[in-house]
């Protein structure tokens, strides 16, 4: 009776969802009223819904043909198509298959590869085999893209073994899958080797060795395989070809090669929107903006990346006021161009223009992401704007913008850039995951605040951690030394670079270095440093003998300052420091004549010292003074200011008078 009632109540439904039932199949109605394997499976081919599936199945099982092959095939493709079906679903009737078929397999394999499962991918992988399925070429596909994205390396040697040993190392189609594994595990050269050893290429073989290449920063190699490619007559370059050619193009600043691809184009291949913005941004990040210009004024169709490349790119090359003006025009902006134009004034020290620009966009209400707020923290730190970086952090607060390594390394940097190295600790020490760029920030920000044994401390901890430090952490770590006068230890961590992670010392390593030695007096083994450094050019060591200069008028060693000095006069180096740091190393000793023969040949050769700038926030606004610049509009006030505190001063020092009781009587005044 039970049975009789699912029948009907399943055929009311049928007959009332699916078109089948209605003209033009009304003359065949009748049949499909009485559910056989045919009927099942005609409405499993029109099936529209998960819902549409269940009512379905539920039938097949009254039926008797839960296990029927067709069927499974059928509820297994729908209830594992990530647009309209549900993969839990899909599992459940894997589960309860008998004997799973090859197919089976591939679209469940296939399924949770596209929906991010990669171990389950796997896993199902490995049951396949231990099932003794034979194994096909829609079968590797997937499975490669598993490995490659959990850059399982072994496993993925041992796929490549199972396609050696079936056979199936000549199918285009499985290599190809091979050779994108290898260029997603980073080991580019097995990929290569695959590429090699195959006796028919098609065109997408060409295309992930190159996307492999350039996924390696091979770039070089990446050109090549074009190259190779170009002469090869079997096959022409397509889409997936230029836009990783162009970003390889990119990397090099290849122009050449990036303009006879654009003559490609525009004769041979046909521009497409994707080509359009790829050649947009090889133009821009080549600084060729007016060639820039005109393919993107000649684009038909406009998206919204194409308005951010052309935006980006005069933000590159300085140009604010042409990229404000795109950005206006543009017809719709999205969060990605909203936070290049907030970094383009940032990376200018606009930072009032940059927070403008953030309040503009709250008002069209597009929700910030972590780049926005991490540009604007960048640049309250370059000014040090304490007042708008607090307000940014009660913002992110308060919109529950996740604080994690990202915007804590920002908002570390901030804090500590403004002074306030507490809550640079309190920022580090709340984040729930740090990694290598938030533990080097902290350690730097103590560095910089006078505090080198936290510093060194929490480098300590740091590697205790499991966390690498890079060459940035470094710099933090030998200036701490510095400012901490620890020769020995500073020495022993510049060694360690290189001993124990690898890491080449940079020009800004050995600077580090000398400035500890040149601290603690030891001069003469300073100077042996410097002539250790890797001269590829002499310019780059002009700020090493700067230290080493200070030091020198720091300890009054003119012989020593004056070696220096001739070794500087060999290059051509217009910076005014070196210039005036020798002049007041003669000056500290009296030679008065070696002074003004410095200061002629500064003038003689047009070399001019930088005036002295500081800034001050007030209200949330920043003030910069220039010295010998009175064009501020409260320079009165500023002058008035400093000639009370003038007075002041001067009246604590000769009567002891309160300072608070004498700015009271004044301001009075």
């Amino acid at each position: 009776m039970a049975s009789n009632f699912t029948t009907y109540s399943m055929l009311t439904f049928l007959s009332r969802q699916f078109s089948i039932f209605s003209s033009p199949y009304s003359s065949t109605t009748q049949q499909f009223l009485i559910p056989t394997k045919k009927t099942c499976i005609h409405l499993l081919k029109n099936c529209k819904s998960m819902n549409q599936l269940k009512q379905i199945h539920t039938q097949i099982f009254v039926l008797g043909l839960a296990q029927n092959v067709d069927a499974i095939k059928k509820i297994m493709a729908f209830a594992a198509d990530p647009s309209v079906g549900n993969l839990c679903y899909a599992q459940r009737i894997f589960d309860r298959i008998e004997t799973p078929s090859l197919f089976a397999y591939n679209v469940m394999i296939k399924a949770y590869t596209k929906s991010g499962g990669f171990g389950k991918a796997l896993c199902l992988f490995d049951q396949m085999r231990i099932d003794g399925i034979w194994l096909d070429n829609y079968t590797y596909p997937f499975v490669c893209k598993s490995v490659g994205c959990l850059k399982e390396a072994l496993i993925g040697e041992k796929i490549h073994g199972y396609v050696v040993k079936c056979g199936d190392g000549f199918d285009c189609y499985v290599c190809n899958s091979v050779i994108d594994m290898y260029g997603e595990l980073g080991r580019i050269g097995d990929a290569r080797k695959v590429f090699d050893e195959m006796p028919e290429r098609d065109i997408v073989s060409w295309n992930v060795l190159i996307s492999g290449y350039v996924k390696c920063k091979r770039f070089e190699d990446a050109v090549g395989v074009y190259l190779r490619m170009r002469d090869d007559k079997t096959v022409r370059p397509d889409e997936a070809t230029v836009v990783s050619t162009l970003s390889a193009c990119i990397a090099l600043k290849n122009l050449e090669l990036g303009k006879e691809i654009h003559r490609y184009v525009t004769h041979e291949l046909g521009f497409t929107a994707i080509i359009g913005n790829a050649l947009l941004d090889m133009y821009c990040k080549c600084g060729c903006l007016d060639i820039a210009r005109e393919i993107f004024d000649g684009l038909p169709k406009k998206n919204v990346i194409c308005w951010t490349t052309m935006v980006s790119g005069y933000v590159n090359c300085g140009q604010l006021e042409d990229a404000r003006s795109l950005f206006d025009k543009s017809p719709v902006k999205d969060i990605v161009l909203w936070t290049a134009m907030i970094n383009g004034y940032v990376q200018f020290n606009q930072v009032d223009d940059a927070m403008t620009l953030f309040q503009q966009m709250q008002m069209y209400k597009i929700k910030p992401d972590k780049f926005t707020v991490v540009a604007l923290l960048t640049g309250c730190a370059q000014v040090g704007a304490l007042e708008q970086g607090k307000w940014i952090h009660e913002y992110m607060n308060e919109h529950k913008i996740t604080i994690d390594a990202v915007c804590g390394t920002a908002l570390i940097d901030m804090y500590a850039k403004c002074g306030c190295i507490e809550k640079s600790l309190d920022v580090f020490y709340g984040l729930i995951e740090k990694d290598t760029a938030s533990w080097t920030s902290i350690i730097c920000a103590l560095s910089l605040n006078g505090k080198p044994g936290k510093a060194l401390e929490l480098f300590n901890q740091m590697k205790e951690s499991g966390f690498k430090p890079d060459d940035i952490t470094f710099i933090g770590v030998l200036n701490a030394c510095s400012h901490g006068g620890l020769v020995e230890e500073g020495w022993m961590h510049f060694e360690s670079m290189k001993s124990l992670y690898q890491i080449e010392p940079k020009i800004e390593h050995y600077g580090c270095l000398i400035d500890l030695l040149g601290r603690a007096g030891l001069l003469k083994e300073a100077e042996k440093v410097i002539d250790k450094i890797p001269k590829e050019k002499d310019d780059i060591l002009v700020p090493v003998y700067g230290a080493l200069l200070s030091a020198c008028r720091l300890y009054g060693d003119v012989d020593l300052g004056e070696h220096l000095a001739d070794r500087l006069s060999e290059i051509e180096n217009g910076d005014s420091s070196i210039h005036t740091l020798l002049a007041n190393i003669y000056a500290a000793v009296g030679r008065w004549e070696d002074v003004k023969k410095v200061r002629s040949k500064m003038r003689i050769t047009g070399v001019k010292k930088e005036p002295g700038c500081s800034s001050i926030e007030v209200n949330g606004n920043i003030h910069e003074f220039l010295v010998g610049d009175a064009s501020h509009p409260e320079m009165k006030d500023v002058y008035f200011s400093l000639n009370t505190l003038a007075k002041v001063s001067y009246a604590h020092e000769i009567y002891d008078v309160d300072l608070d009781y004498m700015v009271s009587i004044d301001v009075e005044r």
